[in-house]
């Protein structure tokens, strides 16, 4: 008798065990929403997260520095970086260098070559992966 419900048992576990392996689990994923970056001075107010992003990173590969070098920690959470706050002096050098690269593609680099592409300088033109440039 115990061998037919441990029989039985098993059998029902076996069932639920394979028909688990073939159901799709439908799982709601939930969108974050678009977090709004405050205190942009020279970038588009309304820059998307993943844009404001991408040039973030190109600015961390062309100093080669991380996010700490320009944004200062938090007050509340020294593990977290205060985005917004103009704390740190790097962060303002940034921006007049923004400015700059943004002048200096205006009046150099604002005319399709032959080949109809604009050439432009950025970041990494001169800093090269460093976070001073080298002089030549």
């Amino acid at each position: 008798m115990p061998y037919k419900k441990i029989t039985i048992f098993s059998a029902l576990l076996g069932m639920v065990v394979m028909l688990s392996a073939f159901m799709t689990r439908q799982v709601m994923v939930q969108p974050h929403p678009e977090h709004k970056a405050t205190n942009l001075k020279v970038l588009p107010k309304d820059i998307s997260h993943d844009d404001l992003h991408k040039i973030m990173d190109d600015f961390k590969v062309a100093l080669g520095v991380k996010c700490n070098f320009c944004h200062a920690p938090s007050k509340l959470d020294s593990t977290k970086l205060d985005f917004a706050s103009d704390e740190l002096h790097h962060k303002e050098i940034a921006r007049d260098m923004m400015r700059m690269t943004a002048k200096i593609n205006k009046k150099y680099f604002n005319h399709p070559d032959k080949n109809g592409s604009i050439k432009a300088i950025s970041c990494v033109t001169c800093h090269n992966g460093e976070k001073h440039p080298k002089m030549i």
